[in-house]
């Protein structure tokens, strides 16, 4: 069964139009790396002006952390976040060392 998860960030304003850029035409690499690492269905909303990125996506796997792990270890990973990261701004309620901030689902409609 799937598990659905979101995540939440700030985008810095004079970045906005770059990081629209990159999502534009995501790189083939990076998407197929994000299908090996069980995502699915994975959308980023923005909220202007605010500049809020909110991420949702469904985790079809049976082993979150160690996906995520072979993720953010794949050198096309390293290579995407070095032009996503510098775009993005962690947002001031943020734990320490997070980057993203989890979003608790509350409610789903199928």
């Amino acid at each position: 069964m799937a598990r659905r998860m979101g995540m939440v960030i700030g985008l810095r304003p004079e970045r906005v139009a770059e990081y629209r850029d990159l999502h534009a035409a995501p790189w083939p690499e990076m998407n197929a790396a994000l299908s090996a690492a069980n995502i699915r269905n994975y959308t980023i909303f923005l909220r202007e002006p605010e500049n809020l990125l909110f991420g949702v996506w469904d985790y079809v796997g049976d082993d979150y952390a160690a996906d995520m792990k072979r993720l953010g270890d794949s050198e096309i990973t390293r290579k995407w976040l070095a032009l996503t990261d510098p775009c993005q701004i962690p947002l001031p309620t943020a734990r320490e060392g997070e980057w993203w901030s989890d979003a608790v689902e509350i409610f789903h409609l199928d």
